[in-house]
């Protein structure tokens, strides 16, 4: 491996990309359900770029058009934390999403549980302590 000829200056994670078939029902969902923030919605070839956060977050989940040689679907290994992750799973499951039947709880492992966005795309919920 060759080294790098400065210093990397990466110092953050800011947009983590999440594909879907039609960016105004992702936005309604992420919005409307998960009760997240559109950070910016302009016009992007092929659609828009669409960027939602939950409040307060500094990473974005931008919501990106799935075009070709990239699908909807996937398990985006997206971590949302949550200070409740029992209340949230029934929240969710309230709202009609796709949720995960229980509450995953293994020793020493904080609680957590997976759900699916309208494209079928896998998120998780994790309870910080």
């Amino acid at each position: 491996m060759t080294a790098a000829p400065s210093r990397i200056r990466i110092t953050d994670v800011r947009t983590v990309a999440v594909p879907v078939t039609a960016q105004g029902r992702a936005l309604e969902f992420y919005g409307g359900v998960l009760g997240f923030e559109t950070r910016m919605d302009s016009p992007f070839p092929g659609g828009r770029w669409i960027e939602v956060a939950p409040p307060g977050a500094t990473t974005t989940i931008a919501l990106a058009a799935a075009g070709e040689g990239t699908s909807a679907g996937v398990d985006t290994g997206i971590r949302f934390t949550t200070a409740d992750a029992t209340a949230d799973h029934a929240a969710l499951t309230a709202a009609g999403v796709d949720v995960d039947a229980d509450v995953l709880r293994f020793p020493g492992v904080p609680p957590m549980f997976s759900f699916r966005d309208p494209d079928r795309n896998t998120l998780y919920v994790v309870e910080q302590p």
